[in-house]
């Protein structure tokens, strides 16, 4: 199929890692120029040497996304060096997660600043760039707590659940410019964070991921090309009739549409 990504000039945030860096992959390699970032300026480097080596056309610069002015910076850089911006995907995110009273305001600004005004952020500095070119694609990282909280999941699944909202509205308000807005909700998806709980236990990866895995249908946890497949479908030609949706990435775990 063709996806009519090619020469489209993506935005990836929190690109080296995980489901940001399989997506901004899949994207180079269905023919877009991608612009990455994240806070470490060797990660970004590195995986923009990576893109390049597999044939993509890519940028990238160290970016905080909790941070007004290098989102402003990294936008403007990124439209700068490609000359168009078509499609944002704000990955830019981490689970951290409570008890509600272990919790005081500096971890919850913290987490909102990141996931909720980080996007809105982008956003905002992206959606002229759209307009611009007739149209395009956002699409929000989030994840299946943001419609299905539990005990001990904040602050993440508040700010996911804003995610959610910020999707919603977004996509009638921009539906007219042909700027099509939709969210992922995420699972258990093999992650730099998985892994940095691997490294803290005494479990080989397959053992590791194996109990991860047992309580959901499929039975196990998900790829990040898993994730990235359904992303890059997003924002794509083939995805022309699809804004204002969510889709459960999750093995069939959760409990809700």
């Amino acid at each position: 199929m063709e996806l009519g990504l090619k020469n489209k000039v993506a935005i990836v945030t929190g690109a080296t890692d995980g489901i940001g860096r399989a997506t901004a992959l899949m994207l180079a390699q269905e023919g877009a120029r991608v612009a990455i970032c994240s806070r470490r300026a060797e990660a970004v480097a590195k995986t923009v040497d990576e893109l390049q080596r597999a044939g993509g056309d890519a940028f990238g610069t160290a970016a905080d996304m909790s941070k007004a002015a290098d989102i402003g910076r990294f936008i403007d850089a990124a439209v700068k060096h490609f000359g168009r911006l078509d499609i944002l995907v704000n990955n830019a995110g981490t689970s951290r997660r409570g008890a509600f009273l272990e919790l005081d305001d500096a971890v919850w600004g913290a987490d909102l600043e990141l996931k909720v005004f980080g996007a809105i952020r982008c956003t905002r500095l992206a959606v002229p760039h759209l307009r611009k070119q007739g149209g395009g694609r956002i699409i929000n990282v989030t994840n299946i707590g943001a419609k299905q909280p539990g005990a001990g999941s904040m602050p993440t699944s508040i700010s996911r659940a804003a995610g959610l909202a910020l999707t919603k509205a977004l996509s009638k308000e921009y539906a007219a410019d042909n700027i099509l807005v939709n969210t992922v909700c995420i699972g258990r998806i093999k992650s730099g964070q998985h892994e940095r709980r691997r490294a803290r236990s005494s479990l080989g990866a397959e053992e590791f991921y194996a109990k991860m895995g047992e309580d959901i249908p499929l039975k196990r946890v998900g790829e990040t090309e898993e994730a990235a497949t359904v992303i890059v479908f997003l924002a794509s030609a083939a995805a022309s009739y699809v804004t204002g949706t969510s889709i459960n990435i999750d093995g069939g775990i959760s409990g809700v549409l």
